[in-house]
């Protein structure tokens, strides 16, 4: 249930409850003050019935009437007094407002009939029920007015915030008064800002520490050739080239962090003609399945390296087979390991974390460039362990993530 519902519902009810109380209380009072009033009304035609009773005129007064009312034939034969009784129910079904006194060692009363009195309070509780209700609605309609400017700032303002967590560290809430939401706006701001400055001193540390790096790893792998051959030489020559690969890779982090520097080349191309070139570009002995070929228009260069990195992730972290499959736009690379670990299907590649340890050495990397050439590119990569077991990555070059329309072919 939505802010702006609840709000809608608190208003209407209280507009609800306040509009019963009202309604209770007028109808309370006007009930007294109609039996009042009659009672009074009553009162005197028995005054002056009782007149012409001991004058012997015949006023239409009931004397010891068989139908009065038990209490009130108690209260007048007790004591010499003049007394009211509302009969809820007369011979008519419908009620009576009796008045009765003692003359001598008769009883005299009078009777009228209260419907009007009855009519007329059922008439005011419609109308009360009617106002009630419209009270009520209007209170809904009010409650939703109030609430729908609230709700727009404030979800104006998750949505920066989720923008903001995506990578988009450029966007800002635009804070409007001085109320709490406008602080909360102010208050998401400033994360921004803190957030993007501690990233950018990060990147600049890993850019930084890579470029010095460079050089000296030139002169490893120069070096290195002028060893002379054995095991020894193997060994220096494996541990130089992963220097030299995690370097180049860091810097390749390091571009794609910054948003703008990366600038896609787009072409047109058949996606299993890229299929088969990212295969090669990993080193083939994979298996590679075309199902369905499209023609899209990307950066086969970026989609080359996107696949070839989640190849040779299949390779390090599972188990063979790795296979390849083209589906239209929609690239698949999957192996049958033990699955990709839960903290990367939930939170997505995180760079200098290996996951778990049944996937392998590792400094996550590879996945990290793969997020980062898919967002140059507008698409989109999706992780997902299969039920029959192993590891699935898909690449999704479709049309709705900005790259190029894909045509059949």
């Amino acid at each position: 249930m939505g802010l702006r519902t609840k709000t809608a519902l608190v208003i209407a009810g209280t507009a609800a409850i306040v509009a019963t109380l009202i309604g209770l209380l007028v109808h309370q009072l006007t009930s007294e003050d109609q039996r009042r009033s009659a009672a009074h009304e009553v009162d005197a035609r028995l005054v002056e019935a009782v007149g012409a009773y001991a004058s012997g005129i015949d006023s239409g007064a009931l004397v010891n009437p068989p139908d009065l009312p038990a209490a009130l034939r108690r209260t007048v034969t007790d004591r010499p007094v003049r007394a009211t009784c509302l009969q809820s129910t007369g011979g008519s079904g419908t009620p009576v407002l009796w008045a009765a006194t003692r003359s001598g060692r008769d009883i005299v009363a009078v009777r009228r009939s209260y419907a009007p009195q009855v009519r007329a309070l059922a008439d005011l509780d419609r109308v009360l029920l009617g106002s009630g209700a419209s009270v009520t609605a209007l209170g809904c309609v009010l409650g939703v007015a109030a609430a729908a400017g609230a709700g727009r700032r404030i979800t104006a303002s998750a949505a920066t915030a989720q923008r903001i967590a995506d990578g988009d560290l450029t966007d800002r809430v635009r804070p409007r008064g001085k109320d709490e939401i406008a602080r909360l706006g102010a208050a998401v701001n400033t994360m921004a800002d803190a957030l993007s400055a501690r990233l950018e001193a990060e990147r600049r540390v890993t850019a930084d520490i890579a470029h010095e790096l460079r050089t000296p790893v030139a002169g490893l792998v120069t070096a290195v050739g002028l060893l002379p051959p054995g095991r020894p030489a193997e060994l220096v020559s494996g541990g130089v080239d992963t220097l030299r690969s995690l370097v180049e890779n860091v810097l390749e982090v390091a571009r794609l962090d910054v948003p703008g520097v990366e600038q896609a080349q787009h072409e047109e191309i058949r996606t299993g003609a890229l299929a088969h070139r990212a295969v090669t570009l990993a080193g083939g002995d994979v298996e590679v399945a075309v199902h369905r070929e499209a023609s899209v228009t990307t950066d086969p260069r970026r989609v080359e390296r996107i696949l070839a990195n989640l190849i040779t992730n299949a390779r390090l972290h599972g188990a063979p087979p790795v296979t390849l499959e083209v589906d239209g736009a929609a690239i698949r690379v999957r192996d049958h390991g033990p699955g990709f670990p839960a903290e990367l299907l939930t939170q997505g590649p995180q760079r200098f974390r290996t996951g778990a340890r049944e996937r392998g050495a590792g400094i996550g990397l590879g996945l990290t460039i793969v997020t980062g050439q898919a967002r140059v590119l507008h698409a989109r990569v999706t992780y997902e362990n299969p039920p029959d077991g192993g590891a699935l990555a898909i690449v999704d070059l479709a049309p709705g993530n900005g790259s190029g329309a894909p045509r059949p072919l």
